[in-house]
């Protein structure tokens, strides 16, 4: 392909695509039906509705003005599947097979949408008069700044020209004409662009120390998320894969090297297609493989599929995983960009710090720098769950507070509950309690706190949440996931482990308290790698911030959240029972005796503790001590 060829099909795509309504271009009648075709969507049949806006289109004979595309995450996940309508932006939530026929007759045929579908959650915002909200209108995004997520639910991501029609391969064309491989990098410094994989790296100084000559060097893409409950780089890799393509084909100019690896775990098997598909598409396209637009230029990616394995986050242990052997980190120095794939000079970023690359080149380092903050710039994209209203992705500059992101995107704790901690960084992250709500969501001001940016994983906490236990949780996944290659971590956190897990259980001694922390700060000094340096983190942040209730658990063997179960007991309040007897018809021990229009009585030596009762009891007299 050459510089022609892609101008042609840019221009072509915004007078003909479905970016046309995207972008706000004028329209010609025709209704695009983006549907989002995200993992979420996808396990709530958001492919079957593909299928049937089709033929319903088909049917009412108005398949020629209906372009049904299937598209990348939306972000809003607890409300998929989701559909957008352009020329409008009409946004429909948990659409359903059967409401297909009804949006295609009424809104498609008829220019009236479902109303009971629309989902106009503003708030408080102040719209213009007559203006009807669209997606970006709603609450959920109204504070986000969607950049490493920008094509994520506006483009076909199996289609190349959609990419290329948004500007896709653009910036990749003009680092080849009519920059040096030295400015580049020099534009990703000034930039101020950190590693969004946990560290916080800067980006361009990573680069840098790859650019020593040599003959042979690799770029790798850590597509390898296996934090619990984080899916950024999924969904970007699924609604977006060029983008991910075009930046490591920068990178690899930037540094001299002509082979790239993308390692994605199999459990993504939508990325992993799509994936498949950008490449080759690519590489058909000539943007991909040898003397990319005529300039001598060589670049080409393989992908290779990772079994799950944690540790393979690692950026050592994802390079020895790459090469064929079990994944284990190696001691550092050298460091990759020195010495990484095959023993050649190495720049490994992950999918979101990739996924910036393209518009930082398009738009300037001055513009991605006033994005955030002095040190941390940009956006940070972040996998909202938990105890939360909305749960979904996020996308917000960096220096966003947490209460921001927690009230005024992610709606609040719902049930009226209390915010009580949110954890970052998953395993190797931090407890936030509600005191430093209006912390800055950034590198420094998360570490200052004992938390940290991690991947970007955010679960919610409530005050039904014990946070012994959730330290716990924390532990065996990373006991787990834990390679056994050093004696700190293999022992260290078994160690750790055992004692949460006799805290919990009303097992808890005097001395506890300090043999975790006596732990914890040698396997922070002495594991090998950052995985096992960091495996403390929750168990650190949560004794800083929630000690009183590790001194319930051991001293008063009692768990103030009333989460763990062996320090549980049910018991029936007198005053509030009204001997309606339907806890004790429902208890599957027979825990539970009385008799009619008297309190009924729990026995603690048969209750098995199942919670049966103050789910069924409509008088709340059931209550946990």
């Amino acid at each position: 392909m050459n510089l022609e060829t892609l101008a042609r099909i840019r221009e072509e795509g915004q007078a003909n695509a479905a970016m046309r309504v995207a972008t706000g271009l004028p329209g010609t009648g025709v209704h695009h039906v983006m549907v989002c075709g995200g993992t979420g969507c996808t396990s709530s049949g958001s492919e079957k509705l593909c299928e049937l806006f089709a033929s319903e289109a088909e049917k009412q004979g108005i398949a020629d003005k209906v372009k049904v595309v299937r598209t990348g995450c939306f972000g809003l996940c607890a409300l998929g599947p989701i559909v957008i309508v352009y020329p409008e932006g009409t946004f429909y939530s948990q659409v359903k097979a059967e409401d297909v026929a009804e949006i295609v007759e009424s809104h498609l045929l008829g220019g009236e949408p479902v109303e009971r579908l629309v989902y106009e959650d503003i708030g408080d915002l102040k719209l213009p008069e007559g203006h009807s909200p669209t997606l970006y209108d709603t609450v959920f995004y109204h504070k986000q700044l969607r950049l490493a997520l920008r094509n994520c639910g506006r483009i076909n991501p199996e289609d190349i020209n959609e990419y290329i029609a948004v500007d896709g391969y653009r910036a990749l064309a003009k680092v080849l004409t009519e920059m040096t491989p030295d400015e580049v990098i020099q534009t990703v410094l000034d930039s101020g662009l950190r590693g969004r994989g946990g560290a916080g790296f800067p980006t361009g100084r990573k680069w840098m120390f790859a650019k020593a000559p040599a003959p042979k060097k690799y770029v790798v893409c850590n597509a390898d998320e296996g934090d619990p409950g984080a899916f950024m780089d999924r969904s970007i890799l699924e609604g977006d894969p060029h983008a991910v393509l075009e930046a490591m084909a920068i990178a690899g100019y930037a540094i001299g090297a002509d082979e790239g690896y993308i390692y994605v775990r199999a459990e993504y098997p939508i990325a992993v297609q799509r994936l498949t598909i950008a490449i080759e598409q690519a590489r058909e396209a000539g943007l991909l493989g040898k003397d990319i637009f005529g300039t001598g230029f060589d670049f080409d990616i393989q992908l290779r599929l990772g079994a799950g394995a944690f540790v393979c986050g690692e950026e050592t242990a994802l390079l020895t995983s790459i090469e064929g052997n079990r994944g284990e980190p190696r001691p550092r120095p050298p460091f990759p960009a020195v010495k990484g794939l095959f023993g050649k000079p190495t720049v490994i970023n992950n999918v979101e710090t990739y996924a910036n690359i393209c518009q930082i080149i398009l738009n300037g380092a001055d513009w991605f720098a006033s994005q955030g903050t002095k040190t941390s710039t940009g956006t940070k994209v972040f996998a909202l769950g938990g105890k939360i209203k909305h749960t979904g992705l996020v996308e917000v500059p960096m220096g966003t507070t947490l209460r921001e992101i927690i009230y005024d995107i992610g709606g609040g704790i719902p049930n009226g509950k209390k915010f009580k901690a949110a954890q970052t960084g998953g395993p190797s992250g931090g407890c936030i309690p509600a005191a430093n709500l209006d912390t800055a969501v950034d590198y420094d001001s998360l570490k200052a706190i004992g938390s940290m940016m991690g991947s970007g994983g955010m679960i919610i906490m409530d005050e039904d949440n014990c946070m012994v236990d959730i330290a716990k949780f924390f532990l065996e996944f990373t006991v787990d996931e834990s390679c056994g290659k050093c004696v700190p971590c293999r022992l260290g956190t078994r160690r750790m482990l055992d004692i949460l897990t006799r805290i919990t259980e009303g097992k808890g001694e005097d001395g506890d308290i300090e043999k975790l922390e006596a732990i914890a700060a040698d396997l922070q000094c002495s594991a090998l790698c950052a995985l096992g340096q960091t495996a403390p983190n929750p168990v650190v942040s949560t004794l800083r911030y929630f000690r009183d209730e590790y001194e319930a658990h051991i001293y008063e063997k009692r768990c103030p959240a009333g989460a763990c179960k062996a320090l549980l007991q049910y018991a029936i309040d007198p005053e509030k029972c009204k001997g309606c007897s339907l806890c004790s018809k429902k208890c599957p021990a027979g825990a539970i005796s009385g008799e009619i229009k008297k309190p009924f009585t729990i026995d603690p030596a048969k209750c098995i503790k199942c919670g049966v009762c103050m789910e069924t009891c409509r008088f709340g007299a059931v209550v946990k001590k």
